[in-house]
């Protein structure tokens, strides 16, 4: 079993965060009607934010400073006896602290099944996430992408299940995964990825024991995909007029 104390500072602080975010995501469940309530919430909720861009930063200090913060605002409620929650112990989440998971996409236009799908990355540990380059959805999807790279990219970092965002290369899609060094690589149920090629290249780089997994369900893609967005917008608005 592996200690706190053997953990790194950047580790010990997603420790807090996690800590705090498992909170957050029952206190939202059971939220107090009080708006006064709500708002310290919110404020809780900001600081978490902040806490993981300056993470990812590798500004420890602020980092540190504002989860602290955050923690501190939810145990005033809880000391008041406005809210009821425990927190985990911090050997519980000390695994999930440690863990990186990597995901990757286009992210042209985000809808719930990525918000779906970055939250169960963000159920097993760390996400760090790989925004496709503009070439590369040219080499895909046969089109140039609708947002440019940069902007999904900023657009991705600021999603709250994720811990680091950053772009992918253009002629080397597994270079990423040398650098990031992850423990696991999850899969979203229809990228277009077979998991034995992958597993098998992976090793080839001295990456075997990076273990590969593929979410098996997700949401509704008559609902919650880019692509049926797109239709959509054209059916509404274009072919209409």
């Amino acid at each position: 079993m592996i200690n706190i104390e053997e953990l790194d500072l950047e580790s010990r602080i997603c420790l807090y965060i996690m800590n705090v975010e498992q909170v957050l995501e029952k206190l939202k469940l059971s939220l107090d009607t009080d708006p006064r309530v709500r708002e310290i919430i919110n404020i809780a909720e900001a600081y978490v934010k902040d806490a993981k861009y300056y993470l990812s930063k590798k500004d420890y200090f602020t980092a540190l400073s504002t989860i602290t913060y955050a923690e501190g605002l939810l145990d005033a409620l809880r000391f008041l006896n406005i809210l009821s929650f425990e927190w985990k112990r911090p050997s519980d989440l000390v695994q999930r602290a440690r863990t990186k998971v990597l995901t990757a996409g286009t992210f042209e236009i985000v809808h719930p099944g990525h918000i779906y799908y970055l939250k169960q990355a963000w159920k097993l540990g760390r996400v760090i996430t790989i925004v496709s380059r503009d070439s590369t959805v040219m080499k895909i999807k046969k089109r140039e992408p609708i947002v440019d790279e940069k902007s999904r990219l900023e657009v991705v970092s600021s999603l709250y299940y994720v811990h680091k965002a950053r772009l992918g290369y253009e002629d080397d899609m597994l270079r990423v995964v040398e650098e990031e060094r992850p423990n696991i690589i999850l899969l979203g149920p229809d990228q277009p990825i077979d998991e034995n090629w992958l597993k098998k290249e992976l090793e080839k780089r001295g990456l075997g024991d990076v273990t590969v997994m593929r979410m098996r369900e997700g949401l509704d893609k008559s609902t919650y995909s880019t692509s049926m967005i797109i239709k959509k917008i054209v059916e509404k608005y274009v072919i209409q007029r």
